[in-house]
Protein backbone atom coordinates (compact mmCIF):
# COMPACT_ATOMS: atom_id res chain seq x y z
CA UNK A 1 0.00 0.00 0.00
CA UNK A 2 1.33 3.44 -0.93
CA UNK A 3 3.03 5.58 1.72
CA UNK A 4 0.70 8.11 3.29
CA UNK A 5 1.33 11.24 5.34
CA UNK A 6 0.12 12.00 8.84
CA UNK A 7 -2.72 14.51 8.89
CA UNK A 8 -4.54 16.41 11.61
CA UNK A 9 -7.94 14.84 12.15
CA UNK A 10 -9.32 17.05 14.92
CA UNK A 11 -8.47 18.55 18.29
CA UNK A 12 -8.45 16.63 21.58
CA UNK A 13 -11.30 18.93 22.65
CA UNK A 14 -13.37 17.40 19.84
CA UNK A 15 -12.46 13.76 20.48
CA UNK A 16 -10.82 11.68 23.18
CA UNK A 17 -9.53 8.66 21.27
CA UNK A 18 -9.17 6.47 24.36
CA UNK A 19 -12.75 7.05 25.50
CA UNK A 20 -14.10 6.76 21.95
CA UNK A 21 -12.36 3.47 21.17
CA UNK A 22 -12.64 1.90 24.64
CA UNK A 23 -16.27 2.68 25.53
CA UNK A 24 -17.60 -0.55 23.99
CA UNK A 25 -19.10 0.77 20.76
CA UNK A 26 -16.46 -0.74 18.45
CA UNK A 27 -14.21 -3.78 18.46
CA UNK A 28 -11.53 -3.32 15.79
CA UNK A 29 -9.33 -0.60 17.29
CA UNK A 30 -6.42 -1.46 19.58
CA UNK A 31 -3.72 0.63 21.24
CA UNK A 32 -0.02 -0.24 21.09
CA UNK A 33 2.45 0.34 23.93
CA UNK A 34 2.84 4.00 22.92
CA UNK A 35 -0.90 4.72 22.97
CA UNK A 36 -1.31 4.80 19.19
CA UNK A 37 -4.55 3.20 18.05
CA UNK A 38 -4.53 0.89 15.03
CA UNK A 39 -7.66 -0.30 13.29
CA UNK A 40 -9.63 -0.75 10.12
CA UNK A 41 -13.03 0.63 9.12
CA UNK A 42 -14.91 0.52 5.82
CA UNK A 43 -12.09 -1.69 4.52
CA UNK A 44 -9.50 1.03 5.14
CA UNK A 45 -6.73 0.72 7.77
CA UNK A 46 -5.52 3.64 9.88
CA UNK A 47 -3.59 4.63 12.94
CA UNK A 48 -4.48 7.52 15.28
CA UNK A 49 -2.46 9.20 17.99
CA UNK A 50 -2.42 12.35 20.10
CA UNK A 51 0.31 14.94 19.84
CA UNK A 52 -0.13 18.05 21.93
CA UNK A 53 -3.76 19.05 21.72
CA UNK A 54 -4.37 17.52 18.31
CA UNK A 55 -5.42 14.07 17.08
CA UNK A 56 -3.44 12.85 14.08
CA UNK A 57 -4.35 10.15 11.59
CA UNK A 58 -2.36 8.22 9.04
CA UNK A 59 -4.35 6.25 6.50
CA UNK A 60 -4.66 5.64 2.77
CA UNK A 61 -8.34 6.59 3.14
CA UNK A 62 -9.53 10.08 2.32
CA UNK A 63 -10.25 12.57 5.07
CA UNK A 64 -13.90 12.99 4.07
CA UNK A 65 -14.53 9.32 4.85
CA UNK A 66 -12.81 9.57 8.22
CA UNK A 67 -14.60 12.80 9.14
CA UNK A 68 -17.89 11.02 8.48
CA UNK A 69 -16.80 7.90 10.37
CA UNK A 70 -15.88 9.95 13.45
CA UNK A 71 -18.99 12.15 13.07
CA UNK A 72 -16.79 15.25 13.14
CA UNK A 73 -19.33 17.55 11.51
CA UNK A 74 -21.60 17.26 14.55
CA UNK A 75 -20.91 19.76 17.36
CA UNK A 76 -20.74 17.55 20.46
CA UNK A 77 -19.66 20.51 22.57
CA UNK A 78 -22.89 22.33 21.81
CA UNK A 79 -24.90 19.18 22.58
CA UNK A 80 -23.11 18.78 25.93
CA UNK A 81 -23.75 22.40 26.84
CA UNK A 82 -27.46 21.89 26.17
CA UNK A 83 -27.79 19.45 29.09
CA UNK A 84 -29.10 21.11 32.23
CA UNK A 85 -29.99 18.62 34.94
CA UNK A 86 -28.07 19.64 38.00
CA UNK A 87 -24.82 18.47 39.55
CA UNK A 88 -25.24 14.73 38.85
CA UNK A 89 -25.91 15.16 35.14
CA UNK A 90 -23.01 17.62 34.92
CA UNK A 91 -20.73 14.93 36.35
CA UNK A 92 -22.01 12.46 33.75
CA UNK A 93 -21.37 14.92 30.91
CA UNK A 94 -17.86 15.57 32.20
CA UNK A 95 -17.15 11.84 32.51
CA UNK A 96 -18.26 11.16 28.94
CA UNK A 97 -16.65 14.26 27.43
CA UNK A 98 -14.66 13.40 24.31
CA UNK A 99 -16.63 10.29 23.31
CA UNK A 100 -17.85 10.44 19.74
CA UNK A 101 -20.45 8.04 18.35
CA UNK A 102 -18.78 6.32 15.40
CA UNK A 103 -20.72 5.97 12.15
CA UNK A 104 -19.92 2.32 11.57
CA UNK A 105 -20.81 0.07 8.68
CA UNK A 106 -24.37 -1.20 9.36
CA UNK A 107 -23.66 -4.87 8.62
CA UNK A 108 -20.45 -4.86 10.67
CA UNK A 109 -22.32 -3.26 13.59
CA UNK A 110 -25.16 -5.80 13.33
CA UNK A 111 -22.83 -8.79 13.24
CA UNK A 112 -20.54 -7.42 15.97
CA UNK A 113 -23.35 -6.72 18.41
CA UNK A 114 -24.86 -10.16 17.84
CA UNK A 115 -21.44 -11.44 18.92
CA UNK A 116 -21.41 -9.02 21.88
CA UNK A 117 -24.41 -10.45 23.71
CA UNK A 118 -23.53 -12.01 27.08
CA UNK A 119 -19.87 -11.44 26.29
CA UNK A 120 -16.93 -9.29 27.42
CA UNK A 121 -15.00 -6.88 25.19
CA UNK A 122 -11.79 -8.94 25.06
CA UNK A 123 -13.67 -12.03 23.89
CA UNK A 124 -15.84 -10.03 21.47
CA UNK A 125 -12.71 -8.60 19.86
CA UNK A 126 -11.22 -12.08 19.55
CA UNK A 127 -14.30 -13.50 17.84
CA UNK A 128 -14.59 -10.52 15.48
CA UNK A 129 -10.92 -10.81 14.52
CA UNK A 130 -11.27 -14.54 13.85
CA UNK A 131 -14.26 -13.78 11.63
CA UNK A 132 -12.24 -11.23 9.66
CA UNK A 133 -8.95 -13.15 9.45
CA UNK A 134 -10.74 -16.29 8.26
CA UNK A 135 -13.22 -14.76 5.83
CA UNK A 136 -12.08 -11.18 5.16
CA UNK A 137 -9.49 -9.80 2.76
CA UNK A 138 -5.93 -9.01 3.96
CA UNK A 139 -4.77 -5.39 3.72
CA UNK A 140 -1.15 -4.36 4.38
CA UNK A 141 -0.47 -1.07 6.16
CA UNK A 142 2.61 0.22 7.96
CA UNK A 143 4.11 -3.27 8.18
CA UNK A 144 0.94 -4.75 9.68
CA UNK A 145 -1.73 -6.97 8.18
CA UNK A 146 -5.35 -6.02 8.69
CA UNK A 147 -8.42 -7.89 7.49
CA UNK A 148 -11.58 -6.43 6.06
CA UNK A 149 -14.92 -7.31 7.61
CA UNK A 150 -16.56 -10.00 5.43
CA UNK A 151 -19.76 -8.92 3.73
CA UNK A 152 -23.15 -10.33 4.61
CA UNK A 153 -23.17 -12.12 1.24
CA UNK A 154 -19.84 -13.80 2.01
CA UNK A 155 -21.03 -14.98 5.41
CA UNK A 156 -24.40 -16.11 4.02
CA UNK A 157 -22.65 -18.36 1.50
CA UNK A 158 -20.49 -20.16 4.07
CA UNK A 159 -21.14 -23.90 4.39
CA UNK A 160 -22.63 -25.37 7.56
CA UNK A 161 -20.12 -25.46 10.37
CA UNK A 162 -17.79 -22.87 8.83
CA UNK A 163 -18.38 -20.46 11.71
CA UNK A 164 -17.19 -23.04 14.23
CA UNK A 165 -13.70 -21.55 13.81
CA UNK A 166 -14.94 -18.42 15.57
CA UNK A 167 -15.67 -20.30 18.80
CA UNK A 168 -18.69 -18.07 19.34
CA UNK A 169 -21.03 -20.77 20.64
CA UNK A 170 -24.78 -20.29 20.33
CA UNK A 171 -24.28 -17.01 18.44
CA UNK A 172 -23.18 -18.73 15.19
CA UNK A 173 -26.70 -19.49 13.88
CA UNK A 174 -27.78 -15.93 14.74
CA UNK A 175 -24.87 -14.55 12.68
CA UNK A 176 -25.81 -16.81 9.76
CA UNK A 177 -29.49 -15.87 9.94
CA UNK A 178 -28.67 -12.15 9.98
CA UNK A 179 -26.25 -12.54 7.06
CA UNK A 180 -28.86 -14.39 4.98
CA UNK A 181 -31.50 -11.74 5.77
CA UNK A 182 -29.19 -8.88 4.76
CA UNK A 183 -27.75 -10.63 1.68
CA UNK A 184 -31.20 -11.61 0.39
CA UNK A 185 -32.64 -8.13 0.90
CA UNK A 186 -35.17 -9.36 3.45
CA UNK A 187 -33.51 -6.90 5.85
CA UNK A 188 -32.49 -3.67 4.11
CA UNK A 189 -30.10 -1.92 6.49
CA UNK A 190 -29.73 1.16 4.29
CA UNK A 191 -33.48 1.71 4.32
CA UNK A 192 -33.44 1.44 8.12
CA UNK A 193 -30.96 4.32 8.26
CA UNK A 194 -33.63 6.46 6.59
CA UNK A 195 -36.52 5.09 8.65
CA UNK A 196 -37.44 6.16 12.16
CA UNK A 197 -35.58 4.44 14.99
CA UNK A 198 -38.63 2.55 16.27
CA UNK A 199 -39.19 0.92 12.88
CA UNK A 200 -35.50 0.07 12.63
CA UNK A 201 -35.52 -1.48 16.08
CA UNK A 202 -38.61 -3.61 15.36
CA UNK A 203 -37.12 -4.83 12.08
CA UNK A 204 -33.90 -5.90 13.79
CA UNK A 205 -35.74 -7.65 16.64
CA UNK A 206 -37.60 -9.77 14.08
CA UNK A 207 -34.31 -11.60 13.50
CA UNK A 208 -33.57 -14.64 15.68
CA UNK A 209 -31.35 -13.93 18.66
CA UNK A 210 -31.70 -10.15 18.65
CA UNK A 211 -33.22 -8.60 21.75
CA UNK A 212 -33.84 -5.01 22.71
CA UNK A 213 -30.31 -4.18 23.88
CA UNK A 214 -28.55 -5.54 20.78
CA UNK A 215 -31.14 -3.87 18.53
CA UNK A 216 -30.61 -0.52 20.24
CA UNK A 217 -26.83 -0.85 19.87
CA UNK A 218 -27.18 -1.51 16.14
CA UNK A 219 -29.67 1.35 15.71
CA UNK A 220 -27.29 3.76 17.44
CA UNK A 221 -23.84 2.58 16.33
CA UNK A 222 -24.67 1.18 12.89
CA UNK A 223 -27.75 3.07 11.69
CA UNK A 224 -26.89 6.47 13.21
CA UNK A 225 -30.17 7.10 15.03
CA UNK A 226 -28.76 9.25 17.81
CA UNK A 227 -31.88 8.98 19.96
CA UNK A 228 -31.37 5.23 20.51
CA UNK A 229 -30.51 4.32 24.10
CA UNK A 230 -28.96 0.89 24.71
CA UNK A 231 -29.34 -0.24 28.33
CA UNK A 232 -26.96 -2.89 29.63
CA UNK A 233 -26.36 -3.94 33.22
CA UNK A 234 -24.02 -0.98 33.86
CA UNK A 235 -26.36 1.65 32.45
CA UNK A 236 -29.25 0.11 34.36
CA UNK A 237 -27.28 0.43 37.59
CA UNK A 238 -26.41 4.04 36.82
CA UNK A 239 -30.04 4.89 36.05
CA UNK A 240 -31.13 3.27 39.30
Amino acid sequence: MAETEARVLCSTAEMDIVKTFECGQCFRWNADEEGTYWGIAMGCPAKLWVQGDMVYIKSPGDMEMWREYFDLDRDYGEISRSFDGGEYLSMCVSYGFGIRILRQDPWEALCSFIISQCNNITRIKGIVERLCSNFGRPVEFEGRTFYTFPSAAQVAELPAGALDVLRCGYRAPYISAAAIAVASGALDLNSLIKSDSSTAKRSLMALPGIGEKVANCVVLFGLNHMEAFPIDVWIRRALK
